[in-house]
Order: C-alpha cells, then sequence, then structure tokens
C-alpha cells in the first residue's frame, strides 16, 4: 500500500494486487493512509501453488489491473 501511495504521488498510476484474504486488510490500510488505491484482488492462498497457478492467476488478474491502470491515466 505503501508503494502504491509512493507511486501515486510521484504521478505515476499504480495498483495494488493482494489475494483475497486482504480485502478488508487493504481497505483499514488504505483508510490509516487515507488513500484510496486500485486494487485487483486474486484467489487466496497464493504461497503454495505452482509456479503454472501462479501464471494462470496473472493472466486472469492482467485484464483488471490494466483497466484500473487506464482509468487512472484517464482521469490523472
Amino acid at each position: 500500500m505503501h508503494d502504491i501511495a509512493d507511486l501515486e504521488s510521484r504521478g505515476l498510476p499504480g495498483v495494488g494486487v493482494a489475494s483475497s484474504e486482504f480485502v478488508q486488510a487493504a481497505a483499514a490500510q488504505a483508510q490509516s493512509l487515507g488513500f484510496d488505491p486500485a486494487m485487483v484482488f486474486v484467489a487466496h492462498p497464493i504461497q503454495d501453488r505452482s509456479d503454472d497457478e501462479m501464471r494462470a492467476l496473472a493472466d486472469a488478474a492482467l485484464p483488471g489491473i490494466v483497466a484500473r491502470l487506464v482509468a487512472a491515466q484517464a482521469t490523472g
């Protein structure tokens, strides 16, 4: 969250990616930072996934990441 806030403060759009387990934690941290980041959440857990499973998660998340970056560029 801090990294995305830093990027945004430099005029660079960022999108946070986390597993679905961290939806509430991300919202709480964003609120404490006074920041409303673009986020994409993937299926949890991720730590025990194979490389192929991680690639599949990344491939599935990519359209949402790109859409949020494009939206940030349009409003920024």
